[in-house]
């Protein structure tokens, strides 16, 4: 079997038949070259599957479910609350932090966002591609844009570790964590917050500070260190 991985939305199961859609048609047979009669994985959130072509008509491949792979992961929820940036810096935060295990993407607008609107199905485009690349079953989830003040009023009980630049906090306390909520690093804009979007997250019941470099940060490079710093807390 190849190592090609394709996400696949409707419901898989051994001996199922069914068609792919043009654009992944395409990627399997003219860029992978894979062939009637080989085979290739399918997976969504419920497992992942030994897939193989029983042909190809007008460019679009129809294949049969011969086996299952793997069982639905059960990962640690880790969530990425940010501002929007430039889109090729965008592109690059988003395919790296899906790479990295983030569940869910939360856009929020604040009162230095210099972007305020994102292509959704461009950033899902890139979710779908990277979850494919890096072996991951679940497809994080891309939200709707929202004030930073909605934010904070919807999330509440969230575990909060705050990218904050005036603090001394270099460490993580696991023990704090609540357990029965996901984690959310909350990544700031460009110019950083102001100091009263500050003191308004600060008042959250779960939020820790993490300074993670003396240096002042591009918010991508933020991001990606920070979810890297909880992978390592979770992990150890």
């Amino acid at each position: 079997m190849s190592n090609v991985r394709l996400f696949f939305s409707e419901s898989l199961l051994l001996n199922l038949s069914s068609k792919l859609n043009k654009s992944q048609s395409h990627y399997l047979t003219k860029v992978m070259r894979i062939k009637v009669g080989e085979s290739f994985s399918l997976f969504n959130q419920n497992g992942e599957w030994e897939s193989k072509i029983n042909s190809i008509s007008k460019g679009i491949v129809e294949f049969n479910i011969t086996k299952k792979l793997g069982e639905k992961e059960n990962p640690k929820e880790i969530w990425l609350a940010f501002s929007p940036i430039k889109s090729n810096y965008f592109n690059f935060m988003i395919q790296k932090a899906t790479e990295l295990g983030v569940t869910k993407f939360i856009p929020i607008i604040t009162d230095r966002t210099i972007i305020r609107k994102i292509n959704s199905n461009r950033l899902e485009k890139i979710i779908i591609e990277s979850s494919e690349q890096s072996n991951r079953l679940k497809i994080p989830i891309l939200e709707k844009v929202i004030p930073l003040e909605n934010f904070i009023k919807n999330n509440q009980k969230l575990n909060i570790i705050f990218g904050d630049l005036n603090t001394d906090n270099k460490n993580i306390n696991i023990k704090k964590l609540n357990d029965n909520n996901p984690v959310c690093i909350l990544i700031g804009p460009e110019g950083d917050f102001t100091e009263e979007e500050r003191q308004k997250i600060l008042e959250l019941k779960n939020v820790q500070c993490l300074k993670i470099n003396n240096n002042i940060l591009r918010s991508e490079t933020a991001a990606i260190s920070m979810i890297s710093i909880v992978n390592f807390n979770f992990l150890s």
